[in-house]
């Protein structure tokens, strides 16, 4: 079986990976990576940058194998831990270009140990525009330097789009539209310059600790519409989920011949029961996320790190481990209602690191960071920018474009070959974003899988498309 994975981020790792531990019992066939960036396996967010941009998340689920979560610890080594513990969460936080190495270093790990099973494998640095079916079974691939290469089962590993513009200032002197790498675009701020940061989330934290970390001197000010900040991350404790989880929700499903946001409620409710806390007073504490005020909440969370109670825990934990399987069971009217709170869910599913978290408290406290919510519209002026919001007016002299991008969200690089697999009918758009195969030879895996959650996939949900995909391809191989 030729096997042509396009794309070489997280989710071709994660895909190379479980082809190598549970592909075993395949026959021996043709990987080729296709994969035209010079920071092959790091996709655009692992890329080297500033020792500030953080992996956002503890070890235990950053490991790119799939079902065990020391794998990542392992690599990373008691000696590297220790060099970039955070004292506050207690557990290690790397750069993510230091990340992005334990990627490479998976991946080729990944590869030869296919190659030591009869494997040929290779790696082409060029981008696939087009793909069509062919003479017989397969798919033929076309490159954008022209050549045509044949595969039996195509899998697409397409990372996620980039910010988009909102506001119409692409090319406008001062505007940066995609802060990554934040090495590069922060360079072109003068230090002494007010910045607009527009954005909330992750991003945006990376981008307002990355100018600290710099040296800036100039205000910074958070330009979004809603103004809520992520969660903060709390010390994990180690408490394993009895009811909430992707067992007991296939009981309900089976039981109650099918499921409900409220079951799913039912089960967090009992969840909780067990450690005797209130499911009333936690879910009003999350409600309350979008009319507190940002910096208290900031303040508040962070001096919850070690909070016990484990609510937040597990419903962070449950976001990316029962919520992709739970998702494709609940009615549309539920996934209406979830939706409805997507900027709450985003921030507790994604937290950020408290180290962070303490220097934009200390920004704010010192009076550099200020936030600005309700914005409404940003236009490009004579000298720099104007900002509009629900509480005025302000002008900034640089605007860094920090919105995440939504999920199922279509790379630009990405369009020529996803309209040709519509064009030849090899796969669909999915009615709420993304894509979907239409052809058995197909396989998408990723931000791009259409019909997934509604908040952007984690390491570990990649991980785990990675390894449903081998597992596919594995039945199609040996069927």
């Amino acid at each position: 079986m030729r096997i042509a994975i396009v794309g070489g981020g997280a989710a071709a790792v994660g895909l190379l990976d479980a082809l190598a531990v549970g592909g075993a019992r395949m026959e021996a066939g043709e990987v080729t990576v296709f994969e035209p960036s010079a920071h092959l396996w790091r996709g655009r967010p692992y890329g080297p940058d500033l020792d500030s941009v953080l992996v956002n998340a503890p070890p235990a689920i950053m490991s790119i194998r799939h079902q065990d979560g020391g794998h990542y610890a392992s690599w990373l080594g008691p000696e590297r831990a220790a060099a970039h513990l955070d004292e506050l969460l207690g557990q290690p936080l790397v750069p993510r270009g230091l990340y992005g190495e334990y990627l490479a270093d998976a991946a080729e790990a990944a590869l030869a140990a296919l190659r030591r099973r009869g494997w040929r494998t290779r790696v082409v640095a060029a981008r696939v525009v087009a793909a069509a079916r062919s003479g017989g079974a397969q798919v033929t691939l076309r490159t954008e330097d022209g050549h045509h290469h044949r595969a039996d089962r195509v899998v697409l590993c397409i990372g996620r789009g980039t910010p988009q513009d909102h506001y119409g200032l692409d090319g406008a002197a001062g505007f940066v539209d995609d802060p990554y790498p934040l090495a590069h675009t922060l360079g072109r701020i003068p230090a002494g310059a007010h910045v607009a940061v527009i954005g909330s989330g992750l991003t945006a934290v990376d981008a307002v600790v990355s100018l600290a970390a710099r040296g800036h001197a100039g205000r910074i000010t958070l330009v979004s519409r809603s103004g809520m900040l992520p969660h903060v991350w709390q010390r994990p404790l180690g408490h394993r989920p009895v009811h909430l989880t992707v067992g007991r929700v296939e009981e309900l499903c089976r039981e109650h011949g099918g499921l409900t946001l409220d079951d799913l409620a039912g089960l967090l409710r009992a969840e909780l029961a067990e450690t005797g806390e209130d499911f009333a007073r936690f879910t009003a504490e999350l409600l309350s996320a979008g009319s507190e005020e940002p910096v208290r909440r900031l303040r508040r969370q962070l001096a919850a790190v070690d909070d016990p109670g484990i609510g937040r825990r597990v419903l962070q934990e449950a976001a990316h481990t029962v919520g992709p399987y739970a998702w494709r069971l609940l009615p549309e009217a539920d996934r209406e209602r979830l939706r409805a709170h997507f900027r709450l869910a985003t921030s507790l599913a994604s937290p950020m690191v408290p180290v962070n978290a303490a220097v934009l408290l200390r920004l704010f406290e010192d009076g550099q960071l200020t936030m600005v919510a309700g914005v409404r519209k940003i236009e490009a002026v004579e000298g720099g920018f104007r900002v509009l919001g629900d509480t005025g007016e302000l002008d900034a002299d640089a605007v860094v474009n920090a919105v995440n991008p939504p999920p199922q969200a279509l790379p630009r690089a990405a369009e020529p070959l996803v309209t040709s697999l519509l064009d030849d009918g090899l796969a669909a758009l999915h009615p709420a974003g993304g894509l979907v195969p239409a052809d058995p030879r197909l396989h998408v895996v990723g931000d791009l899988a259409g019909g997934g959650p509604f908040i952007t996939s984690s390491i570990p949900g990649v991980a785990a498309a990675g390894a449903r995909a081998a597992v596919a391809l594995a039945a199609s191989r040996n069927g």
